[in-house]
C-alpha cells in the first residue's frame, strides 16, 4: 500500500487534492481512500491530508503515520512534515532541495509549480497541477487519470477544468523533463 500525505493551507485546496488522487488511482483500477485532518477550520490555516493507493482492498481507517510520499504545497510547511516519509517529498518552490533543512533519506523534489498556475490559471491555485509533478515523479497514477478525476470533480465549473487540465500536463511534462 502507498501513503501519500498532502500538506497545505486552509483555503489551498489540499483536501480536493487527495481526493482527486484517490479518484485518479480509481480511474487507473487501483483501490484508494482520502481523508483530510485538521484542527481549526480556518484560512491559512495548516491542514493534513491523506490518500491511500493499493492493487487489493483497503481496509486500514487510521491517520497515516510513515508515508511513502509527501507533497507539500506551501513550502512554509516544510516544518510542519512530522510523519516519516520513505521515498518521495515533492514540494511546490523555486528553491534548492538542500536550502528546505529537511531531514530525511527520502528523496526531495522542488517544483515550481506557482509560476505555472499563474500562467494559466492567473491566480495560485497549485492543489491540482502538483498532482502532474507526483504523477511524473512517481508513476503511482497516470496523467489521464488525473485529468478524467478533474473533470469528473470540476466538470460543471467551466473553463478553469481546461486552465487546471493546461497546468497539470505542463506542471507533469516539466517533472519529466528534470527526471532526464
Amino acid at each position: 500500500m502507498k501513503q501519500i500525505i498532502v500538506l497545505g493551507r486552509g483555503g489551498q485546496g489540499a483536501v480536493t487534492s487527495s481526493q482527486i488522487l484517490a479518484i485518479a488511482a480509481f480511474a487507473d483500477g487501483l483501490h484508494s481512500q482520502a481523508f483530510p485532518n485538521f484542527g481549526v477550520e480556518r484560512t491559512g490555516a495548516p491542514v493534513r491530508s491523506y490518500c491511500r493507493i493499493d492493487t487489493k482492498p483497503i481496509n486500514l481507517r487510521e491517520q497515516v503515520y510513515e508515508a511513502n510520499y509527501c507533497i507539500i504545497l506551501d513550502p512554509t510547511l516544510v516544518k510542519n512534515l512530522t510523519e516519516k516519509v520513505t521515498d518521495m517529498i515533492i514540494v511546490n518552490t523555486n528553491k534548492d532541495p538542500k536550502s528546505l533543512g529537511i531531514d530525511t533519506k527520502a528523496k526531495i523534489k522542488c517544483i515550481d509549480i506557482t509560476s505555472v498556475a499563474l500562467k494559466y490559471i492567473g491566480k495560485p491555485f497549485v492543489n491540482i497541477p502538483i498532482l502532474g509533478a507526483f504523477a511524473a515523479a512517481t508513476g503511482e497514477v497516470t496523467l489521464e487519470s488525473i485529468e478524467k478525476a478533474v473533470e469528473q470533480q470540476m466538470g460543471s465549473k467551466g473553463t478553469i477544468v481546461g486552465k487546471n487540465i493546461a497546468t497539470i500536463r505542463e506542471v507533469y511534462n516539466n517533472s519529466k523533463a528534470a527526471k532526464k
